[in-house]
C-alpha cells in the first residue's frame, strides 16, 4: 500500500527531495500558526505549488486540529492526505479512512510493539499507508522486522510536545540505521533550504515542514525555496 509514498518516490526519483507541508493550527511552542488564514485555502495553495502529499494535524488540545479539518482538506486538494495524531485505537484508524486520509501517523514511542504491529495491519486493511515515527536508535531497531514502506525520524521529542531544541542532527545520526526499503521522512526542525540539503545528504528521502512554512511571510515562495535537488 503506497498511497502516500508513491508520489514521494516519484518526486525523489525525478531528482528532487520532496517536501510535505504539515498543517497545524497552533503549537505549544509557537502559539497560533494560522494567524487568521483559512487552512483549506492554505492547503490548496501548497498543493498547487507542487506538494505531493499534505499532512494535517488533527489533535485538538495542543495543536488545534480536528477531523472536520481533515475532511475539508481531503475534499479540497487532489493529493494524498496524511493524518497526524496520537493514534492508538482501531476506531481512530477507521475514522481516518472515513474522513479522507490516505495515510496515518503511528508513533512508536507511545505504542507497544505488538500494538504497533496490529495497527499497521489494520491501517493497511483499511487502505491507509502507515507512517511509523521514530526518534532514537532503539525505536528504529525495534521496528526493523516490520515490513514498513514509510518510516519517519522526528528531530524533536513528541513526548515533550516538540518543546525541545531538536535539530536535523537527529536525522543525520539515525537515517543510516534504517535497514529496510522504507521511504525515510525527516520530520520537524526543518527551517531552511540548508536543513533540507542536510537531511537529504544524511539519507532522508523526503522532509516534512510545518512551522517554517506557516510562519513565512509568503508560504508558497518559501515552499519553492525548500525544493532542492537530491545530492
Amino acid at each position: 500500500m503506497t498511497k502516500c509514498t508513491a508520489p514521494l518516490w516519484e518526486k525523489f526519483n525525478s531528482g528532487m527531495i520532496p517536501v510535505i507541508p504539515d498543517i497545524k493550527c497552533k503549537s505549544p511552542g509557537e502559539g497560533d500558526l494560522l494567524v487568521r488564514r483559512n487552512p483549506v485555502e492554505y492547503a490548496k495553495d501548497l498543493a498547487e505549488a507542487g506538494a505531493p502529499v499534505i499532512s494535517v494535524v488533527t489533535e485538538s488540545e495542543h495543536y488545534g486540529g480536528s477531523l472536520t479539518l481533515l475532511q475539508q482538506i481531503a475534499e479540497a486538494v487532489p493529493v494524498p492526505i496524511l493524518r497526524k495524531d496520537f493514534i492508538k485505537t482501531s476506531e481512530q484508524l477507521e475514522e481516518s479512512a472515513q474522513y479522507g486520509a490516505s495515510g496515518v501517523l503511528l508513533i512508536s514511542s507511545i505504542l507497544e510493539k505488538d500494538q504497533l504491529r496490529k495497527l499497521i495491519e489494520e491501517a493497511l486493511s483499511l487502505g491507509l499507508e502507515p507512517l511509523v515515527e521514530t526518534h532514537n536508535e532503539e525505536e528504529i531497531d525495534a521496528v526493523k522486522d516490520l515490513q514498513l514502506s514509510f518510516l519517519g525520524i522526528n528531530n524533536r521529542n513528541i513526548l515533550e510536545w516538540e518543546m525541545d531544541n531538536g535539530t536535523v542532527n537527529t536525522t543525520e545520526k539515525l537515517a543510516q540505521s534504517v535497514s529496510q526499503n522504507a521511504l525515510v521522512l525527516s520530520e520537524s526542525s526543518i527551517m531552511s533550504r540548508e536543513d533540507v540539503v542536510r537531511a537529504g545528504a544524511a539519507g532522508a528521502h523526503a522532509v516534512l515542514v510545518g512551522t517554517a512554512l506557516l510562519k513565512a511571510k509568503d508560504p508558497v515562495a518559501m515552499y519553492h525555496e525548500l525544493r532542492v535537488p537530491r545530492g
